[in-house]
């Protein structure tokens, strides 16, 4: 890197005061357009956050071999599911990108190489819910793919290193949800199976009690194997509760339902 791209990032990312972090349960694309008590909780949450300077999501949505970093200026939106109204298909989130936030992220990976996307963009579990915080989509985003060859301890440890961001005005949202069974699914179901519910009450006692590397065996017991039967929308929990620094950061949980039996929307914001 030349003297000017490094004056031009230390300009960009100089230290501001620590930004929140946040792991959000995006459940159905359907939230996306819809206005439900979800939707809301994901509005009330943005007042509690300092405008950032960009935001790097890591959703459940992207899964590579190695680990990439969308690097283009001008992502697309991804509508990477299928089934749904013309008026899903219709949205387009229109944030820019963020190069310069790609190479910090690329470069505190380091020892590991982080390969420069430029054909991904913004799957549906980062714009669904992005769009109710900053709807104006004038927050540059970015996104970080999981791994699929790595396991959780592994991925908890990558979240570690993305501390740093926090105090450079940075955003950090891991988009998933804890309890995700889609064979399972029953649609006119308003509560969790009792599976589901015990699940769901392990994983929001391990966050209580700060004891996060319990959460690495996620198939510990029959209610996680059920909860979990895939683990990328669980392992985005594990890069958002990486990144609490000392017990002086508040964590605390909102949207704590489960929908149609088997999907938790449980979210996590600590600050």
């Amino acid at each position: 890197m030349d003297l000017n791209s490094l004056y031009r990032q230390s300009k960009i990312w100089k230290s501001t005061p620590k930004m929140p972090a946040l792991f959000l349960g995006h459940g159905s694309p359907m939230n996306a357009i819809e206005d439900n008590p979800f939707v809301q909780g994901f509005k009330t949450i943005t007042k509690r956050i300092p405008t950032p300077k960009a935001i790097l999501c890591i959703s459940a949505h992207w899964e590579t071999k190695g680990t990439k970093v969308t690097a283009m200026d001008m992502p697309r939106t991804i509508h990477d599911f299928g089934g749904f109204p013309k008026a899903l298909y219709d949205i387009q989130y229109p944030a820019p990108g963020s190069p310069d936030l790609a190479k910090e992220t690329a470069q505190l990976m380091a020892p590991l190489s982080v390969t420069m996307d430029y054909d991904w963009g913004l799957d549906h579990g980062a714009w669904s819910v992005i769009k109710h915080l900053y709807p104006e989509a004038n927050i540059p985003v970015i996104q970080m793919s999981l791994d699929d060859t790595q396991g959780p301890k592994y991925h908890f440890t990558l979240g570690q290193k993305l501390r740093v961001l926090r105090h450079k005005g940075i955003l950090i949202i891991g988009s998933g949800n804890m309890v995700h069974n889609l064979r399972r699914l029953h649609y006119s179901l308003d509560q969790g199976y009792d599976w589901a519910l015990e699940a769901r009450a392990f994983i929001n006692n391990k966050i209580a009690l700060r004891d996060f590397k319990s959460l690495f065996d996620y198939h510990s017991n029959k209610a996680l194997q059920l909860a979990i039967p895939t683990p990328e929308h669980f392992l985005p929990l594990l890069y958002t509760l990486a990144l609490q620094e000392t017990d002086h950061d508040h964590l605390s949980l909102f949207n704590d339902d489960l929908v149609m039996g088997s999907i938790s929307m449980t979210s996590v914001f600590i600050d």
